[in-house]
């Protein structure tokens, strides 16, 4: 229980109406999660507005409202307080009810278009390995140290983070690494200024559907990094153009990391097989177990951040040659008589590119077959690219669906295949059936790229999550 007063501490209010004494029990901005006594969070959404649902809330329990227009008719015992901003006042409401975790944790965000999710489970591998008492908010899965959290959201709602911080501290985390996607930062879901070190891994075609322009989401990115403060790091991949732009006007102690361009931090790409990396730190020659160009990008991150924190630099080459890759991202699965699946989560333009150009590296005389699909609902300009380099770079494609949600799936291959200038496929749109039919059609000799949706057990069908695990379903081929 807390006092609603301390709860509004730092906010915009331009209105109370009623009692600031009260206690507190909850906060949601769910109205069907409201009990006795919650504060409940009238947010106007993309598909809700949260002031529809106030007399709901209230019969449910709820004792404070809080929204940016008050309803026609106020109830005597509720209070109401009318706010400028609602997303900035979810954020600091909820930190106030959790006892504001962010000031009590290091961290660290990691956002871009590509490689979050890598970035993120490789610093929770490494900071472990020294025995550092770590979480993981991540599009995979949220952890406190080995406690496993389900993961809904690649970054979660502000209630829900400051919860799972608030988790993290009681546990006595050190450190918290996250991913930062672009529609939380324009959601206020996580607030720069709370952030001990913010890494940019690269930008590319994504998010048109939300953002509009590509202009639009490269500012959300670096909303991130402007708000950072002057103890903060911000470290970004400096072969990425847009990395100069987005710490332009930061506060924080930049750090740049590249393969191409020269950085605080780089490496060279000595070996890229189907067995794992050999990379060059310095001179220094180290194996990985973990496949494809893309990751050497990934590594220098985690090794920029460790440098900098002043780790060991023989312990800090020694614990990234024993990590890992996180569960479906290039996860290779191999079977019977050699047959070969591999699952990604490659659902950009330039993700699926960097994937089929990693496996033409070492296919030799196999033959590369991909099964893929697009995002219903989601930004439709990336369709007709992501059909073209399928196209291109494999010798044979089974477009299927992916998560199409509210759209109907034929028209979303329509769109993927608008301005095909090859010919070099099928349409299966059951997906299970479009991965059985890759491994019967070319079962042998053949490399069998199962992109899109990599870790993910459902699929978005309308409203409803339907059970669909990738990695499943070609087990169950080639075991």
């Amino acid at each position: 229980m807390k006092k609603l007063r301390d709860l509004l501490d730092g906010i915009k209010i331009k209105l109370i109406e009623g009692d600031t004494d009260k206690l507190v029990s909850g906060i949601t901005d769910n109205s069907k999660d409201v009990k006795n006594d919650f504060l409940f969070f009238a947010i106007y959404g993309n598909k809700f507005d949260g002031h529809d649902f106030i007399d709901k809330a209230i019969k449910k329990g709820s004792n404070t409202i809080i929204c940016t227009k008050l309803p026609k008719s106020l109830h005597e015992k509720i209070t109401y307080i009318l706010v400028e901003d609602i997303r900035d006042s979810v954020y600091s409401i909820s930190s106030n009810f959790y006892g504001n975790p962010e000031s009590k944790i290091k961290i660290v965000a990691v956002t871009g278009t590509n490689g979050k999710t890598s970035i993120v489970y490789f610093l929770f591998q490494f900071f472990k390995s020294f025995n550092k008492k770590v979480g993981m908010i991540s599009t995979i899965e949220n952890r406190i140290n080995n406690k496993l959290l389900k993961a809904k959201l690649t970054t979660p709602n502000p209630i829900e983070f400051q919860k799972i911080l608030n988790e993290m501290v009681l546990s006595n985390c050190e450190y918290c690494f996250m991913e930062a996607s672009s529609h939380a930062i324009h959601q206020k879901r996580i607030v720069g200024k709370n952030i001990f070190a913010a890494i940019f891994s690269n930008l590319s075609h994504d998010h048109l559907d939300y953002h509009k322009t590509f202009q639009n989401y490269i500012d959300e990115k670096k909303i991130l990094f402007d708000e950072l403060g002057n103890s903060s790091y911000s470290i970004v991949n400096l072969d990425d153009k847009r990395s100069r732009y987005l710490v332009q006007n930061t506060n924080s102690n930049v750090f740049t990391y590249g393969l191409k361009n020269l950085g605080d931090y780089n490496t060279k790409i000595l070996e890229s097989t189907a067995e794992g990396l050999k990379l060059r730190f310095d001179k220094v020659d180290v194996s990985l177990r973990i496949i494809g160009d893309f990751n050497a990008y990934n590594i220098l991150a985690v090794y920029s951040l460790a440098s900098i924190l002043k780790f060991d630099k023989n312990k800090i080459l020694e614990k990234i040659s024993e990590l890992n890759t996180p569960s479906g991202r290039f996860e290779f699965l191999v079977g019977k008589n050699n047959k070969i699946g591999i699952v990604d989560y490659a659902h950009t333009p330039d993700a699926l590119e960097n994937i089929l150009l990693n496996i033409l590296k070492f296919k030799r005389d196999k033959k590369l077959i991909t099964v893929v699909g697009a995002g219903g609902d989601r930004d439709k300009s990336k369709r007709p690219k992501m059909g073209n380099i399928a196209l291109e770079y494999s010798d044979f494609v089974f477009f299927t669906s992916d998560n199409p949600r509210n759209e109907n799936e034929n028209d979303i291959i329509k769109d993927i295949i608008k301005g095909a200038t090859r010919t070099n496929f099928e349409i299966e749109t059951d997906r299970k059936k479009a991965i059985k039919l890759a491994f019967k059609r070319f079962d042998k000799n053949s490399i069998i790229l199962v992109a899109g949706k990599g870790h993910e057990k459902y699929q978005i069908i309308g409203n409803n999550s339907i059970p669909h695990d990738d990695k499943e379903t070609i087990k169950k081929i080639i075991l």
